[in-house]
C-alpha cells in the first residue's frame, strides 16, 4: 500500500491526493507539516532531507517533491491515461506542468498568501494586486492555448492537468478580479465534477486564513 506523508490542506499534498484519487490506489495519508509537525523526526528526514511535504513511499521507492510524485504515480500505474502513451504528449504535459510550477505559481503563492495567510492588518495590496495582475495574464496564456480543448493535452486528463487543476480552485473562490477566461473556466467546471478532484482539492482552505490579533 502506498503511503503519503503531508496535511490535507496542502496545495501540494492535494496534488499528489489527486493524482492517488484518480488512479483508485489504496493508501495511507500520515499527517505531518504546519500544525502536526514532524518535519524534523529522524524518520521523515531520512525520507526526504529538506524538510518539506509530501513524501510518497511506494515499497522501497521514496520520492520527494510534488510534481515528482505525480510523474511517478502516472508513470507506474497511469500508463495510457495520466501518463500519455504519446513521447510529443508526456512532453506537452511536462511542459504544462513545469510552467505551473516556475511562471504562474510564484505570483499565484503571493496573491494566496497575501490574502488568506497574512492578517487583514499586515496585507500588501498593492504588491497582492500587481501579483494578481500577473497570475491573469499567465492563465490568459493557458486559456488561449486551450482553445476548444477540454485539457491541456487533448480531451483526457494527464498529468499535465493536475498541478494546474489544484490551482484553479483557490483561484476562482479567491475574493479576486480575473480576467475572462472560457477555456480555463469550462475546464475547472469538468474538474469539479471528478470525485477525486472534490474529495481531495476543492474543500475550504478557511482553517489557513490568518486573523488579526
Amino acid at each position: 500500500m502506498l503511503r503519503i506523508w503531508g496535511r490535507k490542506n496542502s496545495i501540494n499534498v492535494q496534488k499528489a491526493m489527486w493524482a492517488i484519487g484518480e488512479l483508485g490506489l489504496a493508501h495511507e495519508r500520515i499527517d505531518v507539516g504546519g500544525p502536526f509537525g514532524g518535519l524534523d523526526a529522524p524518520d521523515f528526514l531520512a525520507m526526504n532531507p529538506h524538510r518539506r511535504i509530501p513524501v510518497l513511499q511506494d515499497g522501497d521507492v521514496v520520492v520527494w517533491e510534488s510534481n515528482a510524485i505525480i510523474r511517478y504515480l502516472a508513470s507506474q500505474y497511469g500508463q495510457g491515461g495520466l501518463w500519455p502513451a504519446s513521447v510529443a504528449d508526456r512532453a506537452l504535459a511536462d511542459a504544462w506542468m513545469d510552467w505551473m510550477q516556475t511562471t504562474l505559481y510564484p505570483d499565484f503563492i503571493k496573491v494566496f498568501w497575501g490574502l488568506v495567510r497574512t492578517p487583514p492588518s499586515k496585507r500588501d495590496m498593492d504588491a497582492i494586486g500587481k501579483a494578481n495582475q500577473r497570475v491573469g495574464d499567465s492563465f490568459r496564456v493557458l486559456d488561449e492555448s486551450l482553445g476548444a480543448r477540454a485539457h491541456v493535452v487533448g480531451n483526457s486528463l494527464t498529468m499535465g492537468d493536475i498541478p494546474l487543476g489544484a490551482t484553479l480552485y483557490r483561484y476562482f473562490t479567491l475574493d479576486i478580479e480575473r480576467p475572462s477566461l472560457p477555456a480555463v473556466a469550462r475546464m475547472y467546471a469538468a474538474m469539479l465534477e471528478r470525485p477525486a478532484y472534490r474529495e481531495h482539492v476543492a474543500f475550504s482552505y478557511e482553517d489557513l486564513r490568518a486573523k488579526d490579533d
